[in-house]
């Protein structure tokens, strides 16, 4: 089991990605795109531990691990995770990706999260000219891959770490 993480590390790893904004957008700005991170680093999170107990439990089975995954609390369409978008970071149209994936997320998840992104544009000129923006956003994406934002259930147990960093 990974070490157990605090809700001061979580708070840590949230200013520090705060930083990357400050004196580049204004406080009131950058908080819903730093928030939006956070809840889909969150998710990816859960995502991929729960993925992970599916396939040690029913290990090389992945039509019931893929069923299985279909009825979790959020549904992450493939290439939508933290993950894909941070594997991709160093490539332009950060902004554009990031837009893509929530919206793939929201329709994904239209119950639960219908027009709950529909305010926020990564790929917005409010966070600069495009190259800025991809390495304003590359940057963001490296702050929440810190290993102290590893926010799988597994390691943060019953802690609720979104509604208390929000």
């Amino acid at each position: 089991m990974a070490t157990a993480i605090s809700q001061d590390d979580v708070n840590r790893a949230v200013w520090a990605a705060c930083d990357t904004f400050r004196g580049t957008v204004s406080p009131d700005i950058y908080k819903d795109y730093v928030l939006t991170l956070l809840f889909l680093k969150y998710i990816s999170d859960v995502w991929q531990d729960h993925y992970d107990g599916y396939a040690k439990q029913y290990g090389a089975a992945p039509d019931m691990i893929t069923e299985l995954m279909r009825s979790e609390r959020f549904v992450l369409p493939e290439g939508a995770s933290f993950y894909a978008l941070y594997d991709r970071r160093h490539e332009p149209g950060n902004g554009e990706r990031i837009d893509k994936a929530l919206h793939a997320i929201e329709d994904a998840n239209i119950g639960k999260l219908r027009d709950v992104f529909q305010d926020i544009s990564f790929n917005s000129n409010k966070l600069g000219e495009e190259k800025q923006k991809n390495d304003l956003l590359r940057h963001l994406l490296e702050d929440f891959a810190k290993p102290e934002l590893n926010m799988r259930p597994s390691r943060i147990g019953n802690l609720d770490v979104i509604g208390n960093a929000y």
